[in-house]
């Protein structure tokens, strides 16, 4: 696999019920876009508009405990936005957080066709073969603790779902035995769009699923991740027993 491949998989050949997914575990710029640059600073591109800070790794430390294959994207969400349909006008994003992309302000039909076709379906091409095998669908993000001309996010993990909760409201109950934990129900963001990962691989199969979203600042060192991954694990192991029990 070179480095432009649009995906990377780990513990492909591990037995748990767990598929991880990691949409925007990247802020890789493949060469064939714009010779490697979108325009950008390097310190913008280490920030989380351009990918969801450790939230690969807790991803990876995540697989591990859980026996779990873990599906990474291999492009920066700038590239294109794996997490969003097709048709969503937030595919190809031009400005985010208050920052211009000058490699997308011209993009047209064209360059987002092609990398629809380079990054985003060989992307969920391997996502679906791997959802198929598996029981359940856990999606790992990070959120910044807060955007720009906005309050302080309170949260330190928000669990996200759409019209199914089975396994949402599981992982809440879980998480809620900690003491003093800031815990959003859908939060920072509301459930999940049309068209997105959760809703390809996981609502239209009616397959359990769950998103985790853990604020990036808690997760910013391998011990740190390694520490979250430990507390989370037998949360969502407890969670999964219990939903398919319930259901």
């Amino acid at each position: 696999m070179t480095d432009d491949a649009p995906f990377l998989t780990t513990g492909t050949d591990r037995k748990g019920p767990w598929l991880i997914a990691c949409d925007h575990a990247s802020n890789h710029v493949p060469n064939a876009v714009n010779n490697s640059s979108l325009g950008l600073t390097k310190d913008d591109m280490h920030r989380h508009i351009a990918y969801d800070l450790g939230a690969k790794e807790l991803s990876q430390s995540l697989g591990i405990i859980l026996d779990a294959p873990v599906l990474c994207s291999n492009f920066s969400r700038l590239v294109i936005d794996p997490n969003r349909g097709e048709d969503d006008p937030t595919l190809l994003m031009k400005l985010y957080d208050g920052t211009i992309i000058p490699g997308n302000h011209k993009s047209d039909t064209a360059e987002l066709n092609k990398r629809i076709r380079n990054y985003y379906r060989p992307y969920h091409q391997a996502y679906s073969k791997l959802a198929a095998r598996r029981r359940a669908i856990l999606a790992v993000h990070s959120f910044t603790p807060q955007l720009r001309g906005h309050p302080p996010r309170p949260w330190e993990v928000g669990v996200l779902f759409g019209q199914d909760r089975r396994l949402a409201d599981a992982v809440i109950a879980g998480l809620r035995l900690k003491e003093n934990l800031i815990i959003g129900v859908n939060e920072p963001y509301a459930g999940h769009l049309p068209g997105d990962s959760i809703d390809q691989h996981a609502q239209s199969n009616n397959k359990l699923n769950v998103l985790i979203e853990v604020r990036n600042d808690l997760i910013k060192t391998i011990s740190k991740q390694n520490a979250w991954a430990r507390f989370l694990a037998p949360v969502l192991q407890k969670a999964l027993l219990d939903a398919e029990a319930n259901f």
